[in-house]
């Protein structure tokens, strides 16, 4: 290999450009077969970027540089021979060096486009295709990306610059050569895309904040090229047929876009953003009204509509069919518009041509479906649900479904109320026969399934109907939400009980999912049930269907016989249910709601009648022997019966008469335990006094309340099961795809445009570090910024030289510690800065990767040369240990011209590990449920500082600020998830709960119990201002605590900013001997000097006054909280001392403690409530 990589370095310095070219080659053959080139890099560096070569061996030599990597020193190298070829005379070789601008790195970019700025400006006036092709596309790529924009903010001169290559590069969309206005047309749309989704910047590792600067300069340069594609849109649309047909497609989207900010009237947003002084007289924004904006836009799709018909290629007609979807949503569109795409796109899916974009044609169809009239919507419906059926990814299948069933419920309610106001009824929108198709119906009517669709599709079908019962969300201008929310507005009316209709509709349809066998799972059966019951307590079908005379619409009639219609068929299907755990919930959704007065008493010895079989089934469930506990959830199951039993025996003599008979023979059976015998015994006697009274109404017959008391959700604690795994799974889905289409969450963009410039989004960069001493010759800063969906950090640093001297060149190396990683896998980063002047601030960054939850750090060295060029010689070994002989060799031989350097070695920057967490949303009730079942587990106890005494804190009580917390309040910028801080949160205690997840997936719970700083005596000593609070942190995974234990004060500066202070065990235990040795002694005392107690009320008074104290064990305390209901049950005589440990006091303290801020939240309520 030696011997082969010694022949390629010849043949290159050699000045034959056959052999440097077919060394080239061969260099990159062993560079694609994973061999490291570096060597023959910095030979084809030196050789050829830097002297005379041939363009083909200058293009040869830029690809190996892209494909190895390079030294800081010969990145120089590369640019200096840059600028020297921009110059050359064959504009081959200047179009070779313009097409590695943007391999450059982006610290070095800036300087090298100001220094070469006039030569690059004059490229696009060069007589050369080749030349002005190969400007336009690398500065297309280049302009677009979030560190140029960055590059700009700080520099004037570089943004005039730019400002006027977007304008070349715009006009060069009408250039002469095909090639050339093609990659125009390219790096236009690519402005485009980067202000709409900035795809481009996140590929490249970007990680920038956005400032007020940087969305402003963005804004300015798309605002010009919308306006200058607006003027020119005639000339680019015949100068786009003349390109060969495989280019067209690159001219559709910047076209599209321009037209549509204009029609819409977003240009004048972003022009709004760009806050140019000079409003550009003439510009699109003010040229015409209305109606030369919608010629505008009707001519684009005239011009584009040919394609969707005639053309061959897939790709082409997907996005002409897209764009052509996009501009239908302009005010003034035409549904026509919609259609002609949408019927192209799905000729592709008949074709089986472009199936590797299904998702993608699947996706553009659905989100588009309200474009479409109505009849056209009807009949593409069951086509969609059947390509819905076969996507294979779940997001996407998901995203789908939510669309196709809003779109189910907006056909229904506007066909209806289009009815209702007179016009011709239209065949086929009811939700049942959109849902008729043989394959659905099969699915639906099936008992069980391979595939979970049709679960997904019930799930979602009654998720969505929820969404519809909420208030709908505004209306914007435009958009393409906007008509479908005005679709469904004008189905409702605004009515609150209007969204009934469409809901009771799909009851009827889903209705066979109560016979399923699902292995286990009971999501979507839940979601089924939970409708129902919904839908029944708001028609009150246990009054029977009311009556015109009772003030009933005919409508309110028909939905009424429907419902109870429903329920008969309901319980018939009882004694078809498949899963054991769904018998006892059916049985709860139809007994509480069913009309027994109704019933027809002759048929009372009929087992068909409905009361007959509910009761057959109470007993099946009852006496269901073979309960195991992955099938039934028997202690479940029997509650939710007896409870049934209960309401219906106390409704109904007739049912109170079977019920009891049941009842005793469960009573006297072995499979009741005792709780379930007393409360039968319970139940039985209200029966019995409800039967033996029935002319005075019983309170006990209670109201319907339309609740369902039901979950999915299983103890994960006790035992794992897959099914239970599969429906959460299925919740988060669905409830994600739901609430992304309903309730979206609006694109920065948008929220930019609405609400302005003092936008959340824009944020402040965070605040730097100094990592330098205050005399050192050299003044650095750090801040770093994180991206935890690639795993990344950027460490951005601000050197500054503070010497009188002017610096030649400095070097930056950044090491590395902890679980930090470089992407190309060096050990450390050489950043080389040149030409600092004194006192001029000099920006440099670098980008890692994170592999684990870890602690890390950077580690900063600056060298400095003060005899750079001057030819001093010094003895110098630069600690190239780790690098290869070569880059050993070139140091050695640069060292007459550096001189000798000067080694700073700054503090070392740490990445907190809160930095590595992410906010993880989760209820109290999955919280607590999931806690227990942590493995790992850390607990330790801080203190903090507060300020003030006593009398401040209850002063602060008394004006609405928290009595404790003072210092913890930086928790709250924290990546954490407040889960719950109401368990306890008095004037003695406070419990946090708070929940993350680390960027790997690990969980983490955090829980945090304190007193507050109103309670006397609860802190280290006697006088001193000191709280403690106590830290428990759990976590899905032993290492993520282990990293946690190794630095407690780390980890708690952390938390809170260098706000708590860890204390050990042993002082802990020093203080609480020491408060209860105090409080004793002050005891005895006042027992000395007071007569004996009278009552033992003041008694009990006096020392909850006294002995208020918090002792460190604070996990038991969270336990007498929950239990603190019973306390004050048992009263004891008149206490002594003697008689009471102090855990009893405090016990009692807290008590009434607790109860008190119960009584006042329990006042604030009621206050509230009148």
């Amino acid at each position: 290999m030696d011997i082969l990589f010694a022949q390629i370095q010849a043949d290159l310095r050699s000045n034959d450009a056959l052999r440097q070219s077919g060394a080239l080659l061969q260099a990159l053959q062993q560079s694609a077969a994973g061999r490291d080139i570096s060597v023959i890099a910095k030979s084809a560096v030196e050789e050829i970027v830097a002297s005379p070569a041939s363009a083909v061996s200058k293009k040869l030599a830029f690809d190996l540089i892209r494909s190895t990597r390079l030294t800081t020193d010969l990145w120089e190298t590369v640019c200096t021979g840059i600028r020297t070829d921009l110059d050359f005379p064959d504009p081959d070789v200047t179009a070779a060096a313009v097409s590695i601008l943007a391999a450059i790195p982006s610290y070095r970019l800036g300087k090298l486009i100001t220094d070469c700025n006039k030569e690059i400006s004059n490229c696009f006036d060069s007589p050369s295709d080749n030349l002005r092709f190969s400007i336009t596309e690398t500065l297309g790529c280049i302009l677009a990306r979030d560190d140029l924009v960055t590059l700009c903010e700080n520099n004037i001169n570089l943004l005039d610059k730019v400002s006027y290559w977007w304008t070349r590069i715009g006009q060069n969309m009408l250039d002469k050569s095909d090639a050339v206005a093609k990659v125009a047309f390219e790096s236009v749309g690519r402005l485009f895309q980067e202000f709409e989704s900035k795809r481009m910047s996140r590929l490249a590792g970007d990680k920038l904040v956005d400032s007020e600067n940087s969305v402003a300069i963005r804004s300015n340069w798309v605002s010009s090229m919308v306006d200058f594609v607006w003027k020119k849109r005639n000339a680019m649309m015949s100068r786009s047929l003349i390109l060969p047909v495989e280019s067209f497609r690159a001219t559709v989207y910047p076209l599209v876009y321009a037209v549509k900010a204009v029609a819409s009237g977003s240009a004048e947003v972003i022009q709004k953003l760009s806050r140019s002084s000079k409003s550009v007289k003439g510009s699109a924004v003010d040229s015409g009204g209305n109606a030369e904006r919608f010629v505008g836009v009707s001519d684009v799709v005239t011009h584009l509509a040919p394609f969707l018909a005639s053309s061959l290629d897939p790709a082409l007609i997907f996005e002409v069919g897209i764009n052509m979807l996009y501009l239908a949503d302009v005010p003034g569109g035409k549904p026509e518009w919609a259609s002609a795409s949408i019927i192209a796109i799905l000729t592709l899916w008949d074709r089986q041509e472009f199936s590797s974009a299904r998702e993608s044609i699947v996706r553009a169809v659905v989100t588009n479906l309200h474009l479409l009239d109505l009849s056209m919507q009807v009949s593409l419906f069951k086509r969609l649900l059947l390509m819905v059926r076969n996507l294979r990814a779940e997001s996407d299948r998901m995203h789908a479904l939510a669309c196709i069933c809003r779109t189910a419920l907006c056909v229904d309610l506007f066909a209806k109320e289009s009815v209702r106001r007179g016009q011709k009824p239209l065949q086929g929108t009811d939700i049942a026969s959109l849902f008729e198709d043989a394959r659905i119906k099969d699915d639906l009517h099936g008992v069980t399934s391979k595939s979970l669709f049709r679960e997904e599709l019930v799930a979602t079908l009654v998720e969505s109907c929820f969404q519809l019962s909420l208030p709908l969300p505004e209306q914007k201008n435009s958009g393409m939400e906007s008509r479908v929310i005005g679709a469904l507005a004008y189905g409702t009316g605004y009515g609150a009980l209007n969204w009934t209709e469409p809901a009771l509709e799909v009851v009827e349809v889903c209705r066979p999912c109560v016979k399923w066998d699902c292995e286990g799972r009971t999501y979507a059966v839940d979601c089924y049930l939970k409708l129902l019951v919904r839908l029944c307590h708001i028609y009150d079908t246990r009054g029977g269907v009311k009556r015109v005379k009772d003030g009933a619409s005919q409508d309110q009639i028909l939905n009424e016989t429907r419902l109870q219609n429903l329920q008969r068929e309901l319980v018939k299907d009882l004694r078809e249910v498949n899963t054991p755990r769904i018998c006892a919930r059916l049985i709860w959704a139809i007994s509480e709601h069913i009309d027994l007065e109704g019933l027809d008493p002759l048929l009372a010895d009929d087992p068909e009648d409905p009361l007959n079989i509910i009761i057959s089934n109470i007993h099946k469930v009852l006496f269901n022997i073979d309960s195991s506990a992955s099938t039934t959830n028997r202690l479940q199951d029997v509650q939710a019966v007896l409870l049934c039993v209960q309401r219906l025996g106390s409704r109904n003599p007739r049912a109170g008469q079977l019920l009891t008979k049941e009842l005793e023979e469960f009573r006297n059976d072995g499979l009741a335990d005792s709780v379930n015998k007393h409360q039968s015994r319970l139940i039985l006697q209200r029966i019995k006094y409800v039967s033996s009274h029935p002319e005075s109404k019983w309170a006990g017959v209670s109201e319907a309340r339309g609740d369902y008391p039901f979950s999915h959700h299983k103890l994960t604690v006790q035992f794992y099961e897959a099914s239970a795994a599969q429906d959460r799974k299925l919740e988060g889905l669905v409830h994600k795809a739901i609430l992304e289409l309903w309730r979206p969450d609006p694109n920065e963009l948008i929220l930019l445009l609405t609400k302005g410039i003092d936008s959340t989004l824009l944020k402040v960069p965070p605040s730097a570090y100094t990592l330098t001493g205050s005399s050192d010759p050299c003044y650095v800063e750090a801040y770093h910024l994180t991206d935890p969906n690639d795993g990344r950090v950027t460490l951005h640093l601000k050197v500054l030289n503070m010497t009188e001297i002017e610096l030649n060149r400095v070097d930056i190396r950044v090491g590395l510690s902890g679980s930090l990683r470089f992407m190309d896998g060096s050990p450390q980063a050489v950043r080389q800065l040149r030409d600092l002047n004194s006192q001029d601030p000099v920006l440099c960054s670098v980008t890692l990767g994170v592999s684990q939850f870890e602690r890390c750090a950077f580690w900063v060295q600056v060298l400095y040369y003060p005899f750079y060029g001057s030819g001093g010689l010094g003895d110098y070994e630069g600690e190239y240990a780790e690098e290869d002989p070569q880059i050993m060799r070139q140091k050695k031989s640069l060292r007459p011209e550096l001189g000798e350097p000067v080694i700073l070695r700054c503090q070392p920057y740490k990445i907190p590990l809160t930095e590595l967490l992410l906010p993880h949303k989760i209820s109290p009730v999955e919280y607590f449920r999931l806690w227990p079942s942590l493995p790992a587990i850390v607990e330790y106890t801080g203190t903090y500082m507060y300020e003030g005494s006593g009398f401040k804190a209850t002063a602060a009580q008394q004006y609405g600020a928290s009595p404790f917390l003072s210092g913890l309040k930086s928790l709250s910028s924290k990546p954490f998830h407040k889960v719950c801080s109401h368990i306890i949160q008095t004037v003695a205690g406070f419990q946090l709960c708070f929940a993350a997840k680390t960027w790997y997936g690990g969980f983490v719970g955090m829980m945090i119990f304190g007193a507050s700083e109103v309670s006397r005596n609860v802190d280290l000593g006697d006088e001193t201002t000191t709280m403690m609070c106590k830290f428990v942190v759990r976590a899905s995974d032993a290492s993520i605590t282990k990293e946690i234990e190794s630095d407690l004060q780390g980890w708690l500066d952390d938390l809170t900013d260098g706000g708590v202070e860890y204390v050990p065990e042993d002082e802990l235990k020093v203080a609480a001997a020491e408060r209860l040795r105090i409080s004793m002694e002050r005891l005895a005392l006042l027992k000395a000097a007071r007569p004996p107690p009278k009552t033992p009320k003041s008694d009990d008074e006096e020392e909850e006054d006294e002995d208020e104290e918090e002792e460190d064990d604070e996990g038991k305390k969270k336990k007498e909280m929950e239990d603190g209901g019973e306390g004050d049950g048992k009263r004891k005589g008149p206490s002594t001392l003697f008689k009471l440990t102090a855990e009893e006091v405090e016990h009692r303290a807290l008590q009434s403690a607790v109860l008190q801020e119960w009584h006042m939240l329990c006042k604030d309520r009621t206050t509230k409530v009148k």
